[in-house]
């Protein structure tokens, strides 16, 4: 197998290799584009984000800065928003669904380093992939650690530090990040009686 194939399939591999060098080069190139980008440059920030990431789905939005190892093991579905500063180490891959928001700061980490010093520091590393599913809110300043796996319909409060799996229709929060409770119909009922309220007013 190539250091690539290792790096994605969750194996110990070497990062100083061909093949991964060119793939990180392009990536900086195009993310050295995207952050001089200007705020009346919407479609060049588009394209370019479309360029770097594996599958880009409709009204994506990243806010620059935005930073990345290799973008092309990056996944986002439709109605994706980054707020600033985002960090995606993609040493493996990184699976986002639809309507997913992203706080500033959030960081999604899928790079780990084995605990034998004397293994690590022989360039040894690995990675395990992260998924997000969909209709989920990720607050500021949030990381994600790898081979975490995050359901659908989850708030994860600020500052969390995700370390095991979160299931589906939760607020967890904390560090290290818990579930603090299910997300549930009398939520869904507050939330669109506020939402009423708000189109009445605009009307």
């Amino acid at each position: 197998m190539t250091e690539k194939e290792l790096m994605l399939s969750g194996q110990l591999y070497i990062a100083k290799d061909k093949e991964l060098a060119e793939d990180f080069s392009r990536a900086k190139k195009l993310l050295r584009l995207f952050n001089q980008t200007t705020e009346e440059e919407p479609e060049k920030r588009r394209d370019i984000i479309s360029r770097l990431f594996s599958r880009s789905g409709k009204d994506v939005w990243i806010e620059p800065p935005f930073y990345c190892d290799y973008g092309c093991h990056i996944s986002v579905g439709d109605s994706f928003y980054a707020n600033y500063d985002c960090i995606v180490i993609d040493v493996c891959d990184v699976t986002i669904g639809n309507n997913v928001f992203f706080g500033p700061r959030v960081c999604v980490y899928t790079a780990a380093h084995p605990l034998s010093a004397a293994v690590r520091n022989t360039g040894l590393e690995y990675g395990k992939k992260v998924s997000i599913g969909s209709n989920v809110w990720i607050g500021g300043n949030t990381v994600i650690n790898p081979g975490v796996s995050i359901g659908s319909n989850v708030v994860i409060g600020s500052g969390s530090v995700v370390t095991k799996d979160v299931p589906d229709n939760v607020v967890a929060a904390g560090n290290p990040c818990r579930v603090l409770r299910e997300i549930t119909e009398e939520d869904e009922r507050f939330w669109r009686k506020k939402e009423l309220e708000y189109r009445r007013g605009k009307k």
